[in-house]
């Protein structure tokens, strides 16, 4: 058996290829085999017909002449005696040689005498003296025959005289026949048709293999690129197609999994990137603060320590950026929890103007050092849908406190609630600086504060926005905003009916002019409007998990 299989081909497509054309090989034996046996019947008994046949017409010829040699004498008289004349002609062998050459085609035999019946009922000739006669056939035999063994015996009682009626045996043996070289002539066809077939199996084994194993060869080759770090490797769409059903069905699969693959080692590297920028970032942030407070704290070692106005001065200054760095670490660890799902939303079905009435009031304190007019605009109709009005009160606080931070003294925040389609619309406007057009795609972006400095801008760390964005995403909600330069800014958020059932509600087509503006809001961002078309970034919610 270790033989065989080293004989044995070791591709699938040869070893496909070998299995076909071996059941081909045997259903063409055993069919060729089974039709000659069967045609081989069928010849002898067509030649067992002809010998009796032909035995019938020797029995004939031999009585009429035997009857005419006689004349009115009977042909086998009493005691069994055999006419003399026609004793003669049995012996002569012009008279027998014809039969057997023309007529028999064989080796003959012929008893002429009286008849019995033995014990099982059968006829049997006795032959009288003279009349068992034989020729042997000395015709040369036609094209195509040749002599068989085979033989047969006829017996016929003649009764032209009642008084002496008598029996006529002939036996035929050794005929000339068609029936070997017919068998051989079929054999060469059969054995012609089985070799043709037998090759047009191999081609089509051929075909068949290679058309189900090239589709398993791409696989391999894309598998092996693949492991070696090619991730756009693709068995084609075509190839796909080139095999059966299955097959095909796992080229689509195949290639869905290196896609999906492709798809997730570019998001891993993407949060790896990110993961690097946001702890550069980080340091820069902490860096700042840090080394200001190791400044005030030299200084205080030094002169400065001894004056009481400079020393309260560096102690209040060091306060603020104590304040700033638990601000950072607060929005850090907010940030970070967001990303990482460890927040679940506590989802309720309440009234959501209790939620944003409580985080506008919050900032009226707010609003009224800074002499800023804070309004508030909500619905006679409580608005209910499933949300978390904790998380939803500080994507209102974050977006009022930036509007705050950005307006300048005299100036008005206004923050309105309504509904929209199934869920609620909340806008957040503000008469600020606003923020220009070319900033509008990073202001969700962490740490982002844009290009102008200021004190507003400086004091922040720049996550707001970036808090704001993941809760309104893990509400399956979306965020918009529209600038323009000196005129404000508003900020407007689209919440579902109940984001457990995965909507999403686009925001509406408010036709704007054209405007640019002043680079201001801190805070991360998608995506903007160019700056012929209303300033807006827009993030669509890709879902979070919720409780």
């Amino acid at each position: 058996m270790r033989r065989v299989r080293q004989l044995l081909p070791r591709t699938f497509q040869g070893r496909l290829t070998l299995g076909f054309v071996g059941v081909v090989l045997l259903t063409l034996l055993l069919v060729s085999g089974l039709a000659i046996n069967r045609l081989d019947d069928y010849f002898s008994a067509q030649e067992q017909q002809n010998l009796t046949t032909r035995t019938a017409a020797v029995a004939n010829i031999v009585r009429v002449f035997l009857e005419r040699a006689a004349g009115t004498r009977p042909v086998v008289g009493p005691n069994n005696t055999l006419d003399p004349q026609a004793a003669l002609l049995l012996a002569d062998e012009d008279f027998l040689q014809p039969l057997a050459d023309r007529i028999a085609q064989a080796d003959i035999r012929i008893r002429v005498g009286q008849t019995t019946i033995d014990s099982t009922g059968a006829a049997t000739v006795v032959p009288a003296p003279g009349g068992d006669v034989a020729a042997t056939l000395q015709a040369p035999p036609l094209r195509g025959q040749a002599r068989e063994l085979i033989g047969r015996t006829d017996r016929f009682t003649v009764s032209s005289s009642p008084l002496f009626p008598w029996g006529l045996e002939v036996t035929l043996s050794n005929p000339y026949t068609f029936r070997a070289s017919t068998i051989a002539d079929l054999t060469v066809v059969v054995g012609l048709v089985a070799f043709v077939a037998l090759i047009v199996a191999l081609a089509v084994a051929s075909l068949i293999a290679r058309r189900f194993t090239t589709p398993l060869r791409r696989l391999t080759e894309a598998s092996r690129v693949i492991a070696e770090g090619d991730l756009t490797a693709r068995v084609p769409a075509n190839l796909a197609s080139a095999g059966s059903s299955e097959i095909a069905a796992l080229s689509r699969q195949f290639n869905a999994m290196a896609a999906q693959l492709e798809e997730s080692v570019e998001i891993i590297r993407r949060d790896r990137d990110r993961s690097r920028e946001f702890l550069a970032d980080v340091s820069h942030e902490l860096r700042t603060p840090i080394a200001a407070l190791r400044t005030f704290n030299e200084l205080l070692r030094e002169q400065a320590g001894d004056d009481p106005v400079a020393r309260a001065e560096f102690l209040e200054s060091s306060s603020q950026q104590l304040e700033r760095l638990d601000w950072l670490a607060q929005n850090l660890l907010e940030i970070s929890k967001l990303d990482s799902g460890l927040v679940l939303l506590d989802l309720r079905p309440d009234d959501l103007r209790t939620a944003v009435e409580s985080a506008v009031e919050q900032a009226e304190a707010a609003a009224r050092r800074r002499g800023v007019e804070l309004s508030l605009r909500l619905p006679s109709r409580p608005v209910r849908i499933r949300h978390d009005p904790q998380r939803i009160g500080q994507v209102i606080s974050n977006l009022v406190g930036n509007a705050l931070k950005f307006t300048p003294r005299g100036g008005s925040v206004t923050v309105e609630l309504e509904p929209y389609r199934d869920g609620a619309r909340i806008r957040v406007s503000d008469t600020g600086v606003g923020i220009d057009a070319s900033e509008l795609p990073r202001i969700f972006e962490r740490f982002y504060r844009g290009s102008r400095a200021n004190e507003a801008r400086s004091s922040g760390s720049g996550l707001g926005l970036a808090i704001v964005r993941s809760i309104v995403d893990m509400h399956h909600g979306r965020i918009t905003v529209e600038s323009r330069l000196g005129q404000g800014s508003t900020f407007t958020v689209y919440l579902p009916h109940d984001p457990r059932r995965d909507e999403e509600l686009a925001p509406p087509a408010d036709p704007t002019t054209p405007a640019t503006s002043d680079p201001a809001m801190p805070g991360p961002g998608p995506a903007a409007e160019s700056a012929a078309e209303p300033a807006a970034a827009e993030r669509a919610a890709p879902g979070a998990p919720i409780r």
